[in-house]
């Protein structure tokens, strides 16, 4: 359950079989960020963040940790973007905390998106088998989808998120301001997670995006709260059943094993929300002329990523997006575990073989050029 916190924002409830903890959503909510850490039982933390984000939001993270009589290490920043989502920044950073001397009493606070959390709390996973990490997410993506969950990775070569552990955060401290200097193009990019969430289970969220797009509306912290609160208790409800990826927890994935593809195969120059929004689309499309949907479904879930401005195909050659999907972590043997849109508020996860995905994408792509 959620439930409000003062007049401005609400608390979810995550229960996982390794670790429970509370995710703070509202406007000011980096105010709290001392308090929160304190009653998790901390004296000393270091915060991870990245250039981009760092210079606006790290001091505030470090103020509120003094004010709560909790000693800031120091603060690690690496080069903000997904290229620095790797092995070096990985080591760059485990060294950082051996050097400051953080033990399993203290905390690594993760401000900033996806890439931050991503990384920091593979770092917090790894360093002395695990110490503690609050993620605090400063972007819609981030705190929709990758803050929550406890999915820490960085990137290979050969693919995404290939490299990781499952790591759940202590807390999570989301505050809906931070969107405020998020550029709107990345924003808008978020919105991808935000729909696919919809799908899943929120056939009347699907229905007042499409109406309202989030990528159009200003940024009112209530709507924000709301949606955010929304996405973050429907995510929980996934991750609680199945934390570790075995069964419900891969319709996750929706729109991810063509999107991750897509990303790759254009050197990350799309952001991760428009990808997996183009993921969906061409997945709905190949669910619809194989029967396992409706018309209809594909429709409305195309309808809503227009809406935003999303992309709904992609003009990249089938083989080039086959190639990084037999890289794909969710692959077994010579076949690949997909997620299908089965109708708005439920999916399915059936097995294909590589033969089976290059026609799916094939179907998914030639039905949006006609």
């Amino acid at each position: 359950m959620s439930k409000q916190n003062g007049s401005t924002g609400s608390v979810v409830h995550v229960g996982t079989a390794s670790r429970s903890y509370d995710v703070r959503i509202g406007a000011g909510t980096l105010s709290e960020l001392g308090s929160v850490a304190r009653k998790i039982g901390c004296e000393r933390a270091c915060v991870i963040t990245e250039t981009n984000v760092g210079p606006l939001y790290a001091t505030a993270a470090e103020d509120s940790l003094c004010e709560a009589g909790i000693e800031v290490a120091d603060r690690l920043t690496f080069i903000a973007g997904e290229p620095s989502k790797d092995l070096a920044t990985l080591g760059t950073l485990l060294e950082g905390l051996a050097e400051r001397e953080l033990t399993r009493d203290d905390l690594v606070i993760a401000v900033g998106g996806g890439v931050t959390g991503d990384i920091a709390g593979l770092a917090a996973a790894l360093y002395l088998r695990g110490i503690r990490v609050i993620q605090v997410p400063t972007s819609l993506l981030a705190m929709v989808d990758s803050s929550v969950g406890g999915k820490t990775a960085i990137d290979l070569s050969a693919g995404k998120n290939l490299a990781g552990a499952f790591w759940q955060p202590s807390a999570v401290v989301a505050d809906v301001r931070c969107l405020a200097s998020v550029p709107h193009a990345l924003f808008v990019d978020s919105c991808g997670e935000v729909i696919k969430h919809a799908v899943l289970a929120d056939a009347t969220l699907l229905d007042e995006l499409t109406l309202t797009p989030l990528s159009d509306a200003a940024l009112d912290e209530q709507l924000l709260t709301r949606v955010v609160t929304r996405n973050i208790v429907i995510k929980r409800d996934v991750v609680a059943a199945d934390e570790r990826e075995h069964g419900l927890r891969q319709t996750l994935n929706l729109g991810h094993t063509i999107g991750h593809a897509i990303e790759a195969a254009s050197d990350f120059a799309l952001g991760h929300g428009s990808c997996v929004a183009a993921g969906l689309c061409i997945m709905a499309r190949a669910a619809a002329c194989k029967g396992w949907c409706a018309r209809e479904t594909c429709e409305r879930i195309v309808r809503c990523v227009a809406a935003h401005g999303l992309p709904t195909g992609s003009d990249l050659e089938s083989d080039l997006l086959l190639h990084y999907m037999a890289h794909d972590k969710k692959r077994h043997g010579d076949s690949v575990n997909i997620v299908v849109p089965a109708e708005i508020g439920r999916a399915e996860v059936r097995r294909v073989s590589l033969g089976e995905l290059r026609e799916l994408v094939a179907l998914g792509c030639e039905g949006e050029k006609r």
